[in-house]
């Protein structure tokens, strides 16, 4: 299979390629390309999070503990948040996400299961929609197809490199082919798990407010209850303590 610099490279390649579409073609600013940019980039390592290598799974849990609290300031706004309640989410995400992503991983998937796959690619890319905060519907999509087209990048580098064409007038496919670009896996409780998680986040999305009115629909119960719950949270938090 293709090492952790090939993957890297070719990533940040396309990313920078795609940036670049979205300024010439699409309209998009800079800033919003220079950050879809770094996240095809960094996208082209989430396949091996699943890796028994500490490389990819340090590198970018470092790194997405790190952004993503930063990407999601539109809606810790739109939740009404004060700037110490901003600043005690942000930190908790960063520890979510630095040492518990990394340890989940490790102790519930295998190495090219079905976190190598189509679906597993998709629930990504479903996610970077929600965490990549902005009013702005246009920008969630190419932000989120920039991470899926990272991650896409990392599966067919795999399935590329499951051919062997060393020193053979015919190619012949490795054990590992068709572990990369893959809908189901031999595993029903991991295919299972998997759509089941696909599932949850297309209702997620689907419910997000800016989904709500691109549509023409109003705004649902779940979003304003879930920033209230939130911000009630935040409150009682910050009471005094009385002791008595």
């Amino acid at each position: 299979m293709a090492d952790f610099k090939t993957h890297i490279t070719t990533s940040t390649l396309l990313g920078v390629g795609y940036g670049a579409v979205g300024v010439l073609f699409w309209e998009m600013s800079l800033d919003h390309a220079m950050v879809a940019a770094g996240l095809c980039s960094v996208s082209g390592m989430l396949p091996d999070l699943d890796s028994d290598s500490g490389v990819p799974v340090r590198e970018t849990t470092a790194f997405s503990a790190a952004v993503v609290p930063m990407l999601m300031l539109e809606r810790f706004q739109d939740l009404a948040l004060t700037r110490e309640q901003m600043v005690l989410a942000a930190g908790l995400m960063y520890i979510a996400v630095r040492f518990g992503v990394a340890e989940v991983f490790k102790r519930y998937t295998v190495h090219r299961g079905m976190w190598h796959s189509i679906p597993a690619m998709m629930s990504v890319g479903l996610l970077a929609f929600l965490i990549c905060s902005s009013h702005d519907f246009n920008v969630r999509v190419y932000k989120s197809a920039a991470v899926v087209l990272g991650f896409l990048s990392h599966l067919v580098l795999d399935e590329l490199w499951s051919v062997d064409l060393q020193g053979r007038a015919i190619p012949r496919l490795k054990k590992s082919s068709g572990t990369a670009l893959k809908f189901f896996s031999k595993s029903s409780w991991a295919n299972i798990s998997t759509y089941g998680k696909l599932s949850l986040l297309m209702l997620l999305v689907a419910g997000d407010p800016i989904m709500m009115d691109r549509y023409g629909y109003p705004e649902t119960v779940a979003p304003r209850a879930a920033r209230r719950f939130i911000k009630d949270v935040f409150d009682k938090a910050e009471q005094p303590v009385i002791r008595r």
